[in-house]
C-alpha cells in the first residue's frame, strides 16, 4: 500500500553565497487547501514566487509558512565614522563632564547611533542574481525536508486509520447479523401488543402479518449496510491513491449519514447500540483523517 502523508511537519536549510548567509525554515499544519505564506529579505522579490511554485509541486494541502532569514557581512574594515555626528556627541559629552559626569570612552562613543556607518550595499545585477538563485535552492531543500517530515507523519498515521476502518467493517458485519433478526422481533412485538389490546378482533392474525410486514419494510437497513460496506472498500482504495485527504473528508460524511439512518431505522436495542458505536468510531476516524494530506 502506498504511504499517505500528513500535513504537519518542519524543514530547514542553510546557505551562503558571497558575503551573504541565510537560513530557511518551512513549517506546515493542517488545512483544507494549500496555503503558502512567505517572508523573505528585502530586495529579493523573486523568492516569494519561487517558494509558492515549489510548494505546489511538492504539496497539495496544508497551511505552509516559509521564512528566509538573511544577513550580509560587510566586515569591520568597511565601516566609516561619521565625523559630524561624533563631534556633536563629543561636545555634549564634554559639557556633561564639566558638570561632573564620567567622561565618555571610545567604545561608548562608537556604539552611539549614527557614529558608525556601513557603505551603501550596492550589488551588480549578476551578483544579486547569484545570491537569489542560491537562496531559491535552499528554499527547495527546506521544502524537501518538510515533505520528508510530513511523509513520516503519514507512515505513523496509516496504521491508526487502517485500524479504525477495520473496526467499522467489523461493526457492519455485527449490524448485518443483528438486522436479520429485526423482522421476527417486529412481528413478535406487534403481535403481543395487538393481542393485549384486541384479543378477539376478527382477522387478527392476518392484520398482524400485514402490519408487521409494513413495519419491517420501513425498518429494513440492508441498503444502509450495503453502502457502509462499499464505503469501507472505497476507503481502502483511497489510501492506495494519495493524496487522499480531501476525498476521505467527503467519505466521512457519507459514513456518518448511513450510520445516522441505521440508528433511526433500528427496531432493536442491540442494533441501536451497534449504530451508536459505529458513529463513535466514524467520528474518531474523521479526526484522524483531518491530518491526512
Amino acid at each position: 500500500m502506498s504511504a499517505i502523508s500528513g500535513m504537519t511537519g518542519f524543514g530547514r536549510a542553510d546557505g551562503a553565497e558571497g558575503d551573504w548567509t541565510w537560513s530557511v525554515e518551512a513549517r506546515s499544519v493542517n488545512g483544507r487547501n494549500l496555503e503558502v505564506r512567505f517572508r523573505g529579505p528585502p530586495g529579493f522579490d523573486g523568492l516569494e514566487r519561487h517558494a509558492k511554485s515549489a510548494a505546489q509541486v511538492r504539496l497539495s494541502r496544508g497551511q505552509v509558512t516559509l521564512g528566509v532569514q538573511a544577513k550580509r557581512d560587510l566586515g569591520v574594515a568597511s565601516l566609516k565614522v561619521n565625523q559630524d555626528i561624533l563631534a556633536h556627541y563629543l561636545t555634549l559629552a564634554n559639557q556633561l563632564a564639566e558638570e561632573g559626569a564620567t567622561p565618555p570612552s571610545a567604545d561608548g562613543l562608537l556604539s552611539l547611533r549614527g557614529v558608525l556607518e556601513a557603505p551603501e550595499e550596492v550589488d551588480d545585477a549578476e551578483a544579486r542574481a547569484a545570491v537569489e538563485a542560491a537562496m531559491a535552492l535552499s528554499i527547495d531543500q527546506a521544502l524537501d525536508a518538510l515533505k520528508i517530515s510530513r511523509d513520516r507523519e503519514g507512515s505513523q498515521l496509516l496504521p491508526v486509520v487502517m485500524d479504525f476502518i477495520g473496526r467499522i467493517a467489523a461493526l457492519v458485519v455485527r449490524a448485518e447479523t443483528e438486522a436479520s433478526a429485526q423482522t421476527d422481533a417486529i412481528r413478535e412485538r406487534f403481535a403481543r401488543r395487538m393481542t393485549e389490546l384486541a384479543p378477539d378482533a376478527p382477522g387478527l392474525e392476518d392484520r398482524i402479518f400485514l402490519e408487521a410486514a409494513s413495519l419491517a419494510t420501513k425498518a429494513d437497513v440492508r441498503e444502509e449496510l450495503d453502502r457502509l460496506a462499499a464505503h469501507v472498500a472505497s476507503a481502502h482504495t483511497l489510501l492506495q491513491q494519495p493524496p487522499a485527504g480531501r476525498k476521505l473528508d467527503f467519505l466521512m460524511q457519507e459514513f456518518m449519514r448511513e450510520a445516522n439512518t441505521l440508528c433511526s431505522k433500528s427496531a432493536t436495542t442491540a442494533l441501536t447500540g451497534i449504530g451508536l458505536e459505529l458513529k463513535a468510531v466514524i467520528e474518531q476516524l474523521r479526526e484522524q483523517v483531518q491530518n491526512v494530506e
